[in-house]
């Protein structure tokens, strides 16, 4: 049985997809097993993190400290 993973959703001011591939890659490194990813084409600049444990306020944390705006949505 697999174990439950949780959704995480965030709206972002990532803007472009070089940008998104280096946020994902370090975010990959702060919640491991995590599938992560963006949909830059939603007007919220959409982050997605599905994962076991996922914090949201340590993934809006992160993203500040690189210079991001992110907030979560509910």
């Amino acid at each position: 049985m697999k174990p439950y993973n949780m959704i995480e959703v965030f709206q972002t001011n990532v803007e472009k997809e070089f940008q998104a591939r280096i946020i994902i890659a370090f975010l990959l490194q702060q919640f491991p097993g995590s599938r992560i990813n963006f949909d830059l084409d939603d007007c919220d600049r959409i982050l997605r993190i599905e994962g076991q444990r996922v914090c949201p306020v340590r993934v809006v944390d992160l993203m500040r400290d690189k210079g991001f705006q992110c907030a979560a949505l509910d």
